[in-house]
This record gives structure tokens, C-alpha cells and sequence, in this order.
């Protein structure tokens, strides 16, 4: 049954690809839970080291792909949703791709999930290791209030079998980390007091003084120490390793450090500290979050922002280069964007820099950024009439491009025709 399930769902991968419904569609997926509901059950139980599941409001993507990269670094065949379809069916259209035989050619499974899809995953399929990054507001149309995240992560962690790894930062997750119900061992990452300035969740949004929260001992968290231009330090007990990073901004320094706990996790006494932070100066940026893509003589960073501590972060990492911020209200995007309101733009109002306005909400944004008497030099509700308006005018130099994540998208694909010489 399995092998003629995944030969369905293959045939479905090809007649997608084929009929340009584009290479991450969860189709495949939708159909092969339909003809045999256990089949990611199934597949994944065979991975000789099991299931890695990585959930959380900001960074999944990122951090999967950091997480992965680490491991096949060190010899590990890995599968992972890379597509960033963090749905279960997603999740199995991404593994379809690459099955054998009706087998998972694999040794182990790094997956994302989206918060509400994880808790029905761990139903399906208890991980062996999860890492939860934070705990934000998002997307309050469909996940509802902040402690119900809360609540859906601490499912995925008392359903988890061996480590969970906790952000010793966000305080409701640093409350997972003491609850009787999670029966798995409990690893931390986190900064370290000096660079605490660098994690900005919803509790501190709206105040000047950071929270300070007690820290586990040192020798049980990998911790980001220092940020500076790039060069990011980490520290394990006595241990501090220093790397370039080539991917964007503070969270993602942040995320590195997750991700460096996990793997320590997954590899025990093989777990190589200085080797595997040198692998981390060789991690690209995910699809959109921050990844840099060049037209012509010039280069356009492309950040995805969906909720307000995560613009926040990616408005502090920023340079000074001309932007372009789309919003759009679209399902996924969050059809409430009342969430501007708690991010400062006061940062685009203390330079000369050129900032302007795209996406569906376009005027909502104009509105908040005229509160914060940031500058804009023009709107343009089309995302690609302002697309090629932006990059055009970046005669002398680069650009940055904040966008909500269907905006992100589009832009995305028009950056890559603008690339191909259709300006």
C-alpha cells in the first residue's frame, strides 16, 4: 500500500510540475492524505535517527535550513520540507521527491511546521527532538492571543520523546522548560547578558526597560555573546567561537544559536562546537528572508516582516539604503494589520534614506509611517509597477525591501525577471 500510495503521489508531483501549478504545491500531499491517512506516519518511522520538528512564530524557515545544512555537513542524509510548506501536506509532497521504492532515502527528518499544524502532527508523529523558537504575536485573525501559541507549542513539547530545545529568552517558552507534563530532556539557547538587547519580544515592544530573567547554567545553553557588522560570537560553557555570518540580521544570528543547540543534541559526543559554528559562515539566507538578489549592477536584499517583534529586529539589523516596505492583508499575510501600529519606524526617519510604499495596504502603511514623520517619497499600490520603479531608481547604490509574505512572493518572482533582463 505504501509503495502504490507513493507512486500515486509522484505521478501527482509530475503532472503539477508539468501543469505549472509550481514545485512546492501541497497538492500532492492532499491527495496521498486522502488514499492513505497514515502515510507521513509511515514514511518517517523508518529514519534510523528520527524526526526533528522546529516550530515557533518567527525563524522556522531559516532555522530548518541552518539545522540541515549543519547536518549534512557532518555526513547526515536529511530530509526536510526546504519548500517551506509547513503543513503536514506539504510535508509530504516534499518527501514524494525524494522516495524510493516507497522508502525515504534519509537518515533523519528536519521539518517546520506551522504552530496550529504541529500540534496535529505530534498526534500523527511524535519527533524525537523539537526546538521552539519564540513565542510572538501573529496573525491574531487565526491563531488568536499570544498565550494560545504558547499553549500549542507546550502540546508539541510533552509530545516530544527525547530533547526539547527552548529559547531561554522568550518567558513563556522559559516556562515550558519547568512544566511536570514534558517528560523529554530540556536544552536551552538564549544570548548572553550583554547581547539580551538583541531579542525583542512583544512584552518589550511598548517598554524602555528590558526584562531580565534568570539564565540557566552556563554549560547547558549555546548562547549568542556579540553582533557586530556580521561577525557573530557564540559561546558553549568556557568555549566562544567567532564566524561571519553571511545570512541577514539579528534574529537570524539568534536563530544560528538554536540551531547550533539542536545539532549539539542530535550528535552528542560527535558534536564538533568550533567546526559547526565555521559551517555556519557558509549558510545562505532562505528563500526571501533577507536573501540578496542582484539586478543588474545593483543588489536588492529582500526581508519577509509578518508580525511586530520580527520587523522590529529586521528594521534594527537594517542599513541605511533606500526601501521599499509592501504590505498585503491576503490569509496569509493576516488580514489585521493593526500590528504596524507597535513597530517604531523612527530609525527611517533619522536618515536621508529613500523609503517608499507598495502592497494592498499601501496607505495604511503611508499613514503609520507619517505618524513616526518618516518621509515617503512616493506610493504605489501595484507591487510590480513598484518593484521596477524601486530598483530602477537605484542608480548609485543598493536597496532593501520589507514585504509581508504574499508581497514577498511576488516580488520575489519579479526581482528574478527583472534579473533576466526584462526591466
Amino acid at each position: 500500500m505504501l509503495w502504490i500510495t507513493s507512486l500515486i503521489g509522484k505521478i501527482v508531483v509530475f503532472l503539477t510540475r508539468h501543469l505549472g501549478t509550481g514545485h512546492g504545491s501541497a497538492l500532492p500531499g492532499l491527495v496521498v492524505e486522502k488514499i492513505y491517512p497514515s502515510f507521513l506516519k509511515k514514511v518517517l518511522a523508518s529514519l534510523s535517527d528520527g524526526v526533528v520538528l522546529i516550530s515557533g512564530t518567527n525563524g522556522k524557515t531559516t532555522t530548518t535550513k541552518i539545522v540541515a545544512d549543519l547536518l549534512k555537513a557532518d555526513g547526515y542524509k536529511v530530509f526536510t520540507n526546504q519548500s517551506g510548506s509547513n503543513y503536514t501536506r506539504g510535508v509530504i509532497s516534499a518527501a514524494l521527491r525524494q522516495m524510493k521504492r516507497g522508502k525515504l532515502v534519509a537518515d533523519i527528518a528536519v521539518l517546520e511546521l506551522d504552530e496550529i499544524y504541529a500540534t496535529q502532527f505530534v498526534d500523527q508523529v511524535r519527533p524525537r527532538y523539537s526546538l521552539l523558537l519564540n513565542v510572538l504575536r501573529d496573525q491574531l485573525d487565526r491563531f488568536g492571543e499570544i498565550d494560545n501559541i504558547a499553549k500549542m507549542l507546550g502540546y508539541v513539547a510533552s509530545h516530544t520523546s527525547r530533547v526539547v530545545v527552548l529559547n531561554e529568552d522568550d518567558p513563556r517558552l522559559a516556562k515550558l522548560g519547568h512544566q511536570d507534563n514534558i517528560k523529554a530532556k530540556i536544552a536551552w539557547f538564549g544570548c548572553s547578558d550583554s547581547a539580551s538587547q538583541y531579542y525583542c519580544c512583544d512584552d518589550d515592544l511598548h517598554s524602555d526597560k528590558k526584562r531580565t530573567m534568570q539564565k540557566m547554567a552556563s554549560n547547558q545553553s549555546v548562547r549568542l555573546v556579540r553582533l557586530e557588522s556580521g561577525l557573530a560570537s557564540y559561546s558553549l560553557g568556557a568555549k566562544t567561537q567567532e564566524v561571519r555570518l553571511k545570512i541577514f540580521g539579528i534574529h537570524n544570528a539568534l536563530n544560528c544559536a538554536a540551531a547550533l543547540s539542536l545539532v549539539r543534541e542530535i550528535e552528542g559526543a560527535q558534536f564538533n562546537f568550533a567546526q559547526a559554528v565555521d559551517h555556519l559562515g557558509e549558510i545562505k539566507p532562505a528563500y526571501g528572508r533577507g536573501e540578496v538578489i542582484t539586478v543588474g549592477e545593483v543588489a536588492v536584499r529582500l526581508i519577509l516582516v509578518k508580525n511586530p517583534s520580527g520587523f522590529q529586529l529586521a528594521l534594527n539589523s537594517a542599513t541605511n539604503d533606500p526601501a521599499l516596505i509592501a504590505i498585503n492583508d491576503a490569509y496569509a499575510d493576516g488580514r489585521d494589520v493593526s500590528w504596524l501600529w507597535d513597530v517604531s519606524f523612527k530609525k527611517l526617519a533619522t536618515s536621508e534614506q529613500n523609503v517608499a510604499v507598495t502592497g494592498e495596504r499601501a496607505e495604511d502603511m503611508t499613514i503609520r509611517l507619517c505618524y513616526d514623520q518618516v518621509s515617503v517619497k512616493w506610493v504605489e499600490p501595484d507591487l510590480a509597477l513598484a518593484c521596477r520603479r524601486f530598483v530602477n531608481n537605484l542608480t548609485g547604490g543598493d536597496g532593501q525591501i520589507f514585504a509581508t509574505y504574499t508581497a514577498m512572493l511576488k516580488i520575489r518572482s519579479q526581482l528574478e525577471q527583472m534579473n533576466q533582463g526584462d526591466r
